[in-house]
Order: structure tokens, then C-alpha cells, then sequence
């Protein structure tokens, strides 16, 4: 009974501690507040970045595409090539801190991080759409510009599309990863999910329930994408074979 005894004190101990800081993370002067704006703002953010950076992804790739097609746009074409360089070249953080305290000197914080994720989210999404217009048949070109549809139209209504179904789980993954790359708006005082947990965590002193509980919600929003992202995948491959 001493052992028994013993094992059921410190299993009551450690739930007793475990409320204890739950509740002094989340209950006390209603500090889950935090969390849900850090939330709030993260998924804006994610969401608004992923927007501009499929426009900017659109923009460049067909540029370059129509680039090595026609040898027309040369200029847009190296303007283009120097962004995507200069974007995959430095690192995220120093790219929002530009973008927040030299080209964007405003305290709308917010539309700042959305602009700065979603320039870099277009880099790496031009990368993606042209690969998968580059997936195209191209004889689905010439058969389009041999029915005399101008080739912007070509572009629009036939390979696009077609480059579409490649290049939906690729954009998918990108979204996964604006997710967790707007862990650092914190460095422009957004509150997002972990700056909301070093909020709680500079105020109660206590590190487990705040970062393990942010840890968590992001796992879960990158797992319920990944699974859908896994039945997209699914119903692109059953198209394929029908």
C-alpha cells in the first residue's frame, strides 16, 4: 500500500500541477485571448500571403514561359529572374524586417507580413507553376495555335488549365509552409501564435503549457492540410486513370 500510495500521491501532485499552470496559462486575466488572436492572425496572414503569392506565381511563370516561347518580354523576363534570385537568397526573417522598417515604414504590421510572405510565397510558386506548365504536352500548344487561338488565349485556356491539376498539391505544400513560416511576425510585434505564447510565458514564468499548446495547434493545422492535401492527390490520380 506504501508503493500504491506513494504512485497515486505524485500522479495527484502532478495533475494538481498541471491544472494549476493550465489554468494560470489560459484562464487567468483571460489569457486565452491571446491565443486566439495569435491564431486569428496567423491564419489571416497564411491565407492573404497564399493569395498574392499564387497572383505573383501566375505573373512570373507566364512571363518567363512566354519568355523562352518567343523571346518576347526580355526585360520583365530578367527582372523577374533577379527577383526570384534575390528572394531565395536571403532569409525570410531579414526579408520581413525590410519589408516592416525600410520599404514599408507603416504600423499596419499585418498588411506588412502579408506582403512580405506573400513576395516570397510568389518566388517559390513561379518555381512550381512553371515547372508544371513545362509538364505540358507541347503539343497541346501547337495544336492550339494551329486552330488559330492567339497564344495569350492558348495560354489561358489550355495549358494553364491543364497545368493546374499537375501543380494543386505542390501549392498545397506551400501553404503548409507559410503556416509555420509565420512563426517569426513576432520580429515586427504581430501576435501570432508564438508570440502569444512568449506573452504568457513572460507573464506566468512557465514555458510547458504555452509552447507545448502552440506546438499542437500548429501540428494540427499542418496535419489537416496534409491530409487534404492527400485526398486531393487521390482524386487527381483517379482522374488520371479514368
Amino acid at each position: 500500500m506504501g508503493i500504491l500510495g506513494g504512485i497515486a500521491g505524485f500522479f495527484t501532485a502532478l495533475l494538481s500541477y498541471g491544472i494549476r499552470q493550465f489554468t494560470r496559462t489560459f484562464i487567468e486575466q483571460k489569457r486565452y485571448l491571446l491565443f486566439i488572436e495569435g491564431l486569428r492572425n496567423t491564419l489571416f496572414i497564411s491565407a492573404a500571403a497564399a493569395l498574392i503569392g499564387v497572383v505573383i506565381g501566375v505573373l512570373v511563370a507566364t512571363v518567363k514561359v512566354y519568355y523562352r516561347q518567343t523571346g518576347r518580354f526580355r526585360l520583365l523576363d530578367r527582372l523577374f529572374a533577379a527577383y526570384v534570385a534575390l528572394i531565395r537568397g536571403t532569409p525570410m526573417a531579414v526579408q520581413l524586417l525590410i519589408m516592416a522598417y525600410i520599404v514599408i515604414p507603416s504600423n499596419n504590421y499585418v498588411m506588412i507580413a502579408c506582403i512580405a510572405f506573400g513576395l516570397n510565397s510568389g518566388a517559390y510558386v513561379s518555381e512550381v507553376i512553371r515547372a508544371g506548365i513545362g509538364a505540358v504536352d507541347s503539343g497541346q500548344m501547337e495544336a492550339a495555335l494551329s486552330l488559330g487561338l492567339p497564344r495569350s488565349i492558348a495560354m489561358r485556356r489550355v495549358i494553364l488549365p491543364q497545368a493546374v491539376k499537375n501543380i494543386l498539391p505542390a501549392l498545397c505544400n506551400e501553404f503548409i509552409a507559410i503556416i509555420k513560416e509565420t512563426s517569426i511576425v513576432g520580429l515586427i510585434a504581430i501576435v501570432d501564435l508564438t508570440r502569444a505564447s512568449d506573452i504568457v510565458r513572460s507573464r506566468t514564468a512557465e514555458a510547458y503549457f504555452p509552447l507545448l499548446s502552440i506546438a499542437l495547434v500548429y501540428f494540427l493545422l499542418v496535419a489537416g492540410l496534409a491530409r487534404l492535401t492527400g485526398l486531393l492527390e487521390k482524386r487527381l490520380a483517379r482522374g488520371d486513370r479514368s
